[in-house]
Formats: structure tokens, sequence, C-alpha cells
């Protein structure tokens, strides 16, 4: 399915670019270990399934979902242990892009799409991540959560797509990124590869299984 008139095009990051298992991972198991040890937590085994799920949340959502009763000085320093580990890796090389994730950047920059990558991140962890993989070369614009006071992904978006050409598009892998594009009346594509569930992208106007696939409608 080919989309036409389409100018402008919002990229979540983490599960729609890049697979932040590989630098999440071991960051929020060393933060929960922390907890144990300081008796904040109870002993757990997390499954990767598990941890996945957190992802795609800014940092003050995570936490009050997560362990909502925990003190927030705690909550805080758990929260900047993990953006600590997870900027140590991305220095150290760790992070992993999905397979074409470049390439197809590549694709919709040279067809004159305006490309504009929005995250529920820290802005450290968007600079390092610019840095690491010269993402700056694609977007035009880089927005993350943490610039906006961690308001929710869909009040961001309202407030920023004025500043680019209609029509527009959101690519993401979770339902905040499908009800950002919709409360913005903007068209979605879900990307059922990421870290959503099935049920949170049943409102996507497309579902993709592979972001190679933004070929087939871009």
């Amino acid at each position: 399915m080919k989309i036409n008139n389409i100018k402008t095009i919002f990229f979540d990051y983490d599960g729609t670019l890049h697979n932040s298992m590989a630098i999440y991972a071991p960051a929020f198991r060393k933060a929960y270990e922390n907890l144990v040890e300081n008796g904040y937590a109870e002993p757990k085994l997390w499954s990767d399934d598990e941890i996945s799920s957190w992802i795609g949340y800014n940092p003050r959502e995570m936490w009050e979902k997560f362990i909502p009763n925990l003190n927030e000085d705690i909550r805080n320093a758990s929260s900047e242990l993990i953006g600590k580990e997870m900027n140590r890796l991305i220095k150290l090389g760790y992070p992993v892009l999905y397979e074409d994730s470049i390439e197809i950047l590549e694709y919709l920059k040279k067809k004159g799409y305006i490309l504009v990558f929005i995250s529920n991140c820290r802005k450290k962890y968007m600079e390092n991540h610019k840095e690491l993989f010269d993402l700056e070369k694609y977007f035009i614009n880089m927005v993350c959560s943490e610039e906006y006071d961690f308001m929710p992904k869909q009040d961001i978006l309202k407030s920023i797509i004025i500043n680019y050409p209609k029509e527009m598009a959101i690519v993401g892998d979770r339902k905040k990124d499908m009800d950002a594009g919709k409360a913005s009346g903007i068209f979605t594509i879900g990307c059922k590869y990421g870290f959503g569930t099935e049920e949170e992208l049943s409102d996507a106007d497309i579902k993709i299984g592979s972001i190679a696939e933004l070929k087939n409608i871009f």
C-alpha cells in the first residue's frame, strides 16, 4: 500500500529503529540488583520479555508503574543509574539498530521526506545515539521527552507538528505512538517487530513486520 501526499514522517526510536534490549536489559538488571542489595525490592530474575515491556515509557512513567510506592529519591537515583549504564554501553558501541534502519532513513531522505525523531528518552541518551549513528544526517530535528519535562508523547507531538509540512505520518511500536498520531490526526504505522503487543497496535492504519517494509509504503 502506497501513501500519497505525505511530506513529514515522525519516527519513534527504541523498538522502531533501535533494538534497545542490548543496552536496556543489562542496565535495568543492574539497577534492580542495586535496589535488592539496599532492601528496596525483593530478589527476582527478570526475563527479557518482562524487561522489554518498559521500553517506550519515559523514565517518570516507567517508575510510577513499576514500583509506585518507592521513595521518590530512590526512584530518581535508580532511574539515573539505568541512564548512566546505558550511556556507558552506548560509548562502548553496544547499541544495535534493526537491520535496514539506516538504509530506510537514507532512502526516505533521498526521496525528499522530512524526517523527525521523537522519543520518550533523556537528552543525553538521544545525543549519544545521534553521535554514534550520525543520526543528524537523516533527521531535520530530534526531540526527546526530557526537553518537554516528560510530557506525554501525544502532547509533545501536538506542540511540534505546526513546524512541519502536512501531510504527516508517525512510525512506532507502542500504543503511545499510535495514540500520539491519532490525537494529532496523522497517519499511523505500527511496527510489529518492536516491543508493543498486537493489541497496542490494533488501531494503527498500517502495520509492518520490518522497517524495510516502509519502502512499500513511501
